[in-house]
């Protein structure tokens, strides 16, 4: 992986991030919802290099998931649904072990995150806090991903959190036709066609009734029917890092997949 080149800038105002409001304004939980990019650190602001993926947090209210991608590795924790509003608990943060060339930034996040107990709403923007009201990190909203943007050829890269083998014979992937609200792909073996529906009120909403298959057989079917069975269960789907999470109803990541190359 490239080094990822951060100009750091320290902010000569010390206005925004000095601290998380009392407990008469504190915001909802449901404020949190969706991507967020990472615009400063301990009131220190970077610039990620526009050729490299910038680091981001995900927050997912339904299920308590927090997810992310530090500059180097994936980040992902749990958080409590019932809280009361303006508490964040992130403690049980955890990573990727991918290595490169310049982990500061990454150790900062991660620190921050491991600290953070408290959160509030700043106009556009969220802070992280800790216990003692201090922010730790602000947030800024990324806007959310559409199934528009699921137009074209993606190769199915895991599946149940596991790797699909580059090697296969057929690689697995799916493509989707937004005009027609088909899809088209192969799981392994065998070419599978159905149809997708959306949601109008809420965008990410997505499952794919009716899917059918050819009925080749191969020597090794077990990726194969993991795939076929995910695709039958998936709800909902979120950008993730490196690409698209495919979620089932019970919130769980059952398949990710990038655009293809």
């Amino acid at each position: 992986m490239k080094k990822l080149i951060f100009s750091m800038l320290v902010t000569g105002l010390v206005v925004v991030m000095s601290s998380c409001k009392t407990s008469k304004e504190e915001a909802p939980l449901s404020t949190l919802n969706g991507e967020w990019r990472i615009i400063e650190i301990d009131n220190t602001t970077f610039k990620a290099n526009p050729e490299q993926e910038a680091p981001f947090i995900g927050f997912d209210i339904k299920t308590g998931r927090m997810f992310g991608f530090t500059g180097c590795n994936r980040v992902m924790a749990s958080f409590d649904i019932n809280t009361k509003p303006g508490i964040l608990d992130l403690s049980s943060v955890g990573a990727t072990r991918m290595a490169c060339p310049d982990l500061t930034l990454e150790h900062s996040i991660l620190s921050a995150l491991s600290d953070v107990k408290k959160f509030e709403e700043k106009d556009t923007r969220v802070a992280l806090c800790n216990e003692d009201g201090k922010a730790l990190l602000l947030l800024e909203k990324i806007p959310p991903f559409t199934v528009a943007e699921l137009q074209g050829k993606w190769s199915i890269t895991e599946v149940d959190n596991e790797s699909v083998p580059t090697d296969m014979e057929n690689q697995p992937f799916i493509e989707f036709d937004l005009k027609t609200k088909r899809i088209h792909g192969n799981a392994g073996c065998n070419i599978m066609n159905g149809d997708f529906e959306t949601s109008e009120t809420d965008p990410s909403v997505i499952s794919f009734p009716g899917v059918i298959t050819t009925m080749m057989s191969c020597p090794d079917m077990e990726i194969e029917g993991k795939i076929l069975a995910a695709v039958n269960s998936v709800k909902t789907f979120a950008k993730v890092h490196g690409g698209v999470g495919l979620y089932n109803g019970e919130g769980q990541l059952v398949l990710t997949i990038e655009k293809f190359k």
